[in-house]
């Protein structure tokens, strides 16, 4: 039953379209975490599935996932050389009515989201890009050992030092 396919699997739109459906956000995060601009994300994600789409016939569906990373990760890098990385994240609290909120909790609140983010702008690309894909897309460890293709020790590593390092910074909080 080895018949030869012309093309590959992931030429198949079906397939290519389930295989988006999986992997785009958590590509699209992933850079985002990485690199801190959420537009450059969004493009580099799509131009990583434009190659793919591409490139069919030359990716293996078992290969696709490492491929799409690859390719999203060196686009990113060619963008964004020598450029200081930034994380810009939109407040949640925006929408909230908080006229009846002390001025005074307001402000402080607001230090702190901004110390916050500074802390974790703070962190090498490594540990931040682990410690955001665990805290904020909630994923186990071994989920992003997987996706940056590292051992869940070394995923582990990189989440224990990133707590050290946010905890340096908010030395009152333990």
């Amino acid at each position: 039953m080895s018949s030869i396919p012309s093309l590959s699997d992931v030429c198949k739109e079906s397939i290519y379209a389930d295989f988006f459906k999986k992997h785009a956000k958590a590509l699209r995060n992933y850079l985002l975490y990485k690199f801190g601009n959420q537009d450059q994300a969004e493009d580099i994600t799509q131009e990583a599935f434009i190659k793919l789409w591409q490139n069919c016939k030359d990716v293996p569906l078992e290969k696709a996932k490492s491929y799409i990373y690859t390719i999203a990760n060196n686009s990113s890098l060619n963008i964004i050389a020598h450029e200081k990385v930034k994380l810009n994240y939109q407040k949640h609290n925006s929408l909230n009515d908080r006229s009846n909120e002390n001025p005074e909790f307001i402000l402080e609140e607001t230090q702190f989201k901004d110390k916050l983010l500074t802390a974790i702008d703070k962190l090498n690309e490594t540990q931040r890009v682990a410690f955001l894909m665990h805290r904020i897309d909630g994923k186990k460890y071994a989920q992003i050992a997987e996706e940056l293709d590292i051992s869940v020790k070394a995923v582990e590593k990189r989440i224990h030092l990133a707590l050290l390092e946010l905890r340096k910074e908010f030395e009152h909080f333990r």
